[in-house]
């Protein structure tokens, strides 16, 4: 495997669809930051199931990570350099909506547009965003008013407050859960937004507190997020319980901190069903004392898909 280095020019002499060389698909994450890691593993572990049965048609498969730090700028150049170079047949990724927004139209642009498949970018304004844009995961659309509805019917929730990560995942969320909220008779009192760099939520606490308080806080962001809002509510003394959508998953490492928080999810590690418990398996003994999360799931799916797909179509961007 090899590691995309933005600060270089990626040059390839091979077209995608020629050769007896390695076939190689891209994963595009924050594999810098926690929330990557399951996404990048899975992917290995995925490389290394498919290249121990023969490969591709003969061909190994060659994974390239590309870090997009989860910025939008950033995304875009791995878009760039990643459609430029005929060697990458694929994208697996990105991690984020907003990352993968800025992304998309990148690669469906030029000569020979690149496929897409995200494990967990939800935003609804990804919907019919591109022919060559794909996802393995719910919108947003889904997760707020699942989160709604087990508020009001599960927790009697008649009052809500809603702190929300202001980029295209938190709108999403707030957006679906407000609307369905409201119509099964539910109130958000409160809803203020915070950027990633936001040092404290106390001010959102407190004043949610000296209106009356809610039956429930809804965090429309990212776990790290979601942690400081957990330790500022215990400074605060205040005990409103508090869901989330799937980009908290990941919280329950925060300990007793997280004790009690509900999360939507599209995927669990304890289900059941063969496939999954062999998968478990194969990522604990690859992982020893780790489990999967939805985006490592999405990623090895997406992995073993893209596989079979090359498989019956070829190296080849447009006719996969």
């Amino acid at each position: 495997m090899r590691r995309l280095a933005l600060s270089l020019a990626l040059v390839s002499t091979t077209a995608c669809g020629s050769g007896d060389g390695p076939i190689r698909i891209a994963v595009a994450g924050p594999f810098s930051q926690p929330r990557g890691l399951a996404m990048k593993q899975a992917a290995q572990l995925a490389e290394r199931e498919i290249n121990a049965r023969g490969g591709i048609g003969g061909r190994p498969l060659e994974l390239v990570f590309a870090d997009d730090s989860a910025r939008d700028s950033v995304a875009v150049r791995v878009a760039q350099a990643l459609l430029g170079d005929p060697s990458v047949v694929a994208v697996v990724g990105h991690l984020t909506s907003a990352a993968t927004i800025a992304a998309v139209t990148v690669y469906a642009s030029g000569r020979d547009p690149l496929p897409l498949i995200s494990p967990s970018a939800s935003s609804p304004a990804l919907t019919g965003i591109s022919p060559y844009f794909f996802r393995v995961c719910p919108s947003d659309l889904s997760h707020g008013p699942r989160l709604a509805r087990y508020a009001r019917q599960q927790l009697g929730a008649r009052t809500a407050g809603l702190i929300y990560v202001n980029d295209d995942y938190g709108r999403g969320v707030r957006g679906s859960f407000t609307a369905e909220f409201a119509r099964l008779g539910g109130s958000v009192v409160e809803e203020d937004p915070a950027l990633p760099t936001t040092p404290s939520l106390e001010p959102y606490l407190s004043r949610m507190r000296r209106r009356g308080g809610v039956d429930v806080l809804v965090l429309a962001t990212e776990a790290r997020m979601a942690e400081l809002a957990l330790r500022e509510m215990a400074g605060l003394g205040i005990r409103w319980p508090v869901i989330g959508g799937d980009a908290l998953v990941g919280i329950e490492r925060s300990g007793p901190l997280a004790e009690g928080v509900r999360v939507t999810a599209a995927y669990l590690p304890d289900r059941s069903d063969a496939r999954n418990q062999a998968f478990i398996e194969a990522y604990s003994r690859a992982y020893p004392g780790q489990l999967p999360d939805h985006r490592g799931a999405g990623a090895y799916d997406i992995v073993h898909l893209l596989a079979r797909g090359i498989q019956e179509a070829g190296p080849d961007r447009r006719a996969l």
